[in-house]
Order: structure tokens, then sequence, then C-alpha cells
């Protein structure tokens, strides 16, 4: 059974790992310098919510993180929870749902109206916990991306 809590700056180690391997799981280069960099400046700017699981033995499984917004039309704070990754031996035992369900709590404590995220088409197995949760697929808008660099 994991744990969930929220991440600290003492978790960067091993929080640097579950990043790399969530990013190379979307086919992204392994990069641990550059995930560490990244982690320490979202613990610098407490511009993201990261909370961890953690197994009896106190090793981190996985992850997910939520970045604070707002909505104009909605009048109200709303999250977006951009990352969730378990570590590969640790997925059908329930460290997923138990993060997807701590950030929800989390949000709630904080007053937020709406969390919303967005996963690969492919990514059937992340959409089947989603859906089992409550989550409803968004039918009424459409996602674009500009990349700007």
């Amino acid at each position: 059974m994991s744990h969930v809590r929220s991440a600290t700056i003492h978790d960067l180690d091993a929080l640097t790992e579950l990043l790399d391997g969530y990013r190379q799981f979307y086919q992204q280069p392994s990069d641990r310098q550059a995930a560490r960099d990244f982690l320490r400046q979202r613990f610098g700017q407490a511009d993201s919510r990261i909370m961890v699981s953690e197994g009896e033995d106190g090793t981190l499984t996985g992850f997910v993180q939520l970045y604070p917004g707002v909505s104009t039309v909605g009048l109200n704070a709303r999250w977006t929870l951009n990352d969730l990754f378990v570590r590969p031996a640790c997925r059908e035992n329930g460290t997923g749902r138990a993060l997807m369900e701590a950030a929800t709590r989390l949000a709630r404590e904080h007053g937020v109206a709406r969390l919303i995220l967005m996963t690969q088409v492919d990514n059937e197995r992340a959409q089947r916990l989603y859906e089992s949760l409550g989550w409803q697929r968004n039918t009424a808008f459409y996602g674009y991306l500009l990349d700007v660099t």
C-alpha cells in the first residue's frame, strides 16, 4: 500500500529519477540534470503542487504534479493535473489511483472548483483510471497547440 504526501526539496534526488522516467515514457531522451533543474525551479518558485507516493520502505513509487490556474468564465480557481507517473514495477497496485485521489482532496482543501488534464489518445490505461474516478472526457472543446520556439 502506498502512502501519499506532499513532496519536499528533500525528495529531489528520488523525484528526479521519477521525472526522468516520466519523460522517457513520453519518448523524451533521458536527462537527469535537466529534470533535477526543472524540479528545483518548481520548488524554488512554488508554482506547482507535487505529491509523491512512497512504499513501505520509504522508496518513492510515483508522483502527481498540479499547476494552479484560474477560469475567467467560471470566476474561480482550477488546477491542471499535468503529470502522473508510477514506476512500472509499482503499477496495478493502486498507486496511480491513490495519487489521483490525493490530488482531488488537495484541490478540495484549497477551494479549487475544477481539475483538468490531458492525456495521449492512445494512453488507454490512464483513461480507464481517470474515468473510473469520475473524470469526464471533454467533448465540448478542441485542444490546440502552438510551438513558439
